[in-house]
């Protein structure tokens, strides 16, 4: 790789001036494509999904704990493993208060393929309290995805990623890339339906 050129500083801030020009579109560009996907159409969840946690057993709906959104992380927890991913639990390991969330009507849970059986014991080890429940035996990580399109997964539906009243994601760090990244997946609910 070349060294970039070196020049005086009237003509770096000619040219820095240049590329902050260029990122200012960038970003303008990237917030309406933002928006746009926000405001893609919905579809219900028509089917009954039945997720296992420490309390028992609960549905979609009882996952979002009476509140209008729920962010659903997909903490990778395969059912023959004895703990979970390490990336997916670096990010557990910096879960913050709740408290931010539940202010904006927004609850976070994790699911994992794997049986509560296996999953209690790690949360217990690792000093985690964010909810976390079990799809074990259920098709809902496979058939609710983001990745969904024509001919990549059938039978999977779009969902859109952000939290309500914010512009982008959750964070604004590197890249403004969501914070929860590729694994968290936004439902909203209204009365008894959720989408």
């Amino acid at each position: 790789m070349d060294d970039p050129q070196v020049v005086s500083r009237d003509e770096w801030l000619a040219a820095r001036r240049q590329l902050l020009a260029k990122e200012k579109e960038f970003t303008r560009q990237r917030d309406a494509l933002n928006a746009e996907r926000r405001m893609l159409p919905m579809v219900a969840v028509d089917k009954e999904y039945v997720f296992e946690g420490s309390d028992g057993k609960a549905s979609l709906l009882d996952l979002f704990e009476d509140r209008g959104q729920l962010l659903i992380y997909h903490f990778m927890f395969d059912p023959d493993w004895d703990e979970g991913c390490p990336s997916c639990s670096f990010l557990a390991d910096n879960i913050g208060h709740l408290a931010h969330l539940h202010a904006r009507d927004t609850t976070l849970a994790l699911v994992s393929r794997a049986p509560l059986a296996k999953i209690e014991p790690f949360r217990r080890r690792m000093g985690w309290t964010v909810p976390w429940y079990s799809s074990s035996g259920s098709d809902f990580k496979l058939r609710l995805s983001r990745h969904a399109g024509p001919g990549r997964h059938p039978g999977r539906i779009q969902v859109s990623v952000g939290v309500r009243g914010e512009p982008a994601s959750l964070g604004r760090g590197r890249g403004r890339r969501p914070r929860f990244g590729y694994g968290c997946r936004a439902w909203r609910r209204d009365g008894s339906c959720g989408f």
